[in-house]
């Protein structure tokens, strides 16, 4: 059997575990560690705090330092509500692509991957290389922060980190942070006709929204100016405004739920200081002044750094060499780039597949993606040997 069709056949088999970021990951990251030992490799499962997840790191080669990593999430999104024409974890060919929930976002990386771990077993003779296959990365990059906590400990890491994130191929050295909160409203209900009894949460969620907006134009304002991004600022977006409960009833309760993408950490910084100060010195004693138990209560759903463009970046220059690109660019969406990057490993991105077809009905890989993907990951070898 070829490795094209082998890795075909592999994804075909990952993508029937149904791994929604809802659901335990369990049996797939049983099934990865069987492949990877079996392949030569020494495998540690880390289970979380529920132990319905788990996050795999494996190696094959040398136990030092300087070890190349190849990095994916095996959770992927719900298919509930969407209009898919073939069954979402009964992978499909047609046409030259791979259908299925996760064929792209990114378990074909996480296939050729696996697929190249007996070959790696033969010529990793001077530097090791690495898997890490984390769960929740579609909830706030949950897993890849709690590897990071154990790599963080241990005296011989990698040092250079690939995620294999959807790029169609193409080299991408920076994106943008991505932070995620739920903020939640309590107020006071009462009868709409007198709305000055009440405390309405609904209204003061969209005094939150109004100043969320303020913000974003002052971020457009203060932009790097040698900024790549596309667009150049940090960016604010509301999600979703949920409250209430009928026309004329005072809503008691409201949710917000927002994110903020940086280009620089100082945004961050600047945004969470004045939400808080709205809320502490303005919102809530107008709201505790007629119910002192009102309170808004701020949920981090996930605070991941983006990956920051370096001079000097020995994983984007591993892999310019590899595929054969002239250069690098950046992406607006988020991965665990800039966790692994944090650690101190120099980190890229470049997996196969479009971003374009994430998280969407009737996802897909084009079979000439994995092939590319393949050849790169074959070619990675001859910089493990002596």
């Amino acid at each position: 059997m070829d490795k094209l069709t082998e890795t075909r056949d592999l994804l075909g088999q990952l993508i029937a575990f149904p791994t929604v970021s809802s659901e335990s990951n369990l049996a797939l990251i049983d099934y990865l560690a069987d492949r990877l030992s079996d392949a030569g490799a020494r495998v540690e499962v880390h289970k979380d705090a529920t132990g319905a997840k788990a996050n795999l790191f494996a190696t094959i080669g040398p136990e030092v330092e300087g070890g190349i990593l190849l990095s994916g999430h095996s959770d992927v999104v719900p298919v509930a509500d969407q209009a898919w024409t073939t069954d979402p974890f009964a992978m499909t060919e047609r046409d030259g692509r791979l259908y299925g929930r996760g064929t792209c976002d990114m378990k074909g990386f996480i296939a050729a991957a696996v697929a190249m771990a007996p070959h790696y077993a033969r010529v990793a003779k001077t530097r090791p290389v690495h898997f890490a296959f984390t769960h929740d990365e579609e909830l706030g990059c949950l897993g890849a922060q709690a590897l990071a906590k154990v790599l963080r400990e241990r005296p011989v890491r990698p040092s250079v980190a690939i995620i294999g994130e959807p790029t169609l191929m193409q080299v991408i050295e920076g994106h943008k942070g991505c932070y995620e909160y739920s903020v939640h409203f309590t107020g006071l209900e009462g009868h709409g006709s007198h709305p000055d009894r009440g405390v309405n949460a609904v209204e003061y969620a969209v005094r939150y929204v109004a100043r969320l907006l303020e913000l974003r134009e002052v971020l457009k304002e203060t932009s790097p100016k040698d900024s790549r991004f596309e667009p150049p600022w940090t960016t604010i977006n509301t999600g979703a405004l949920v409250g209430g409960t009928a026309h004329n009833v005072i809503a008691g309760k409201a949710r917000i739920d927002w994110e903020m993408r940086p280009v620089q950490p100082g945004d961050a910084d600047l945004v969470k200081s004045e939400m808080h100060s709205f809320c502490t010195h303005h919102l809530l004693p107008q709201m505790r002044a007629v119910c002192p138990e009102a309170d808004i209560v701020t949920e981090v759903i996930g605070e991941v750094d983006g990956l920051v463009p370096a001079t000097a970046n020995e994983a984007r220059d591993i892999v310019l060499g590899l595929t054969g690109a002239n250069g690098a660019g950046l992406v607006p969406f988020g991965t665990e780039a800039g966790i692994f990057q944090s650690l101190g490993m120099s980190a890229v991105i470049c997996g196969p597949g479009s971003i374009e077809q994430a998280h969407k009905p009737d996802e897909y890989l084009s079979i000439e993606q994995l092939s590319q993907c393949l050849s790169m990951l074959e070619r990675l070898g001859g910089r493990l040997g002596a």
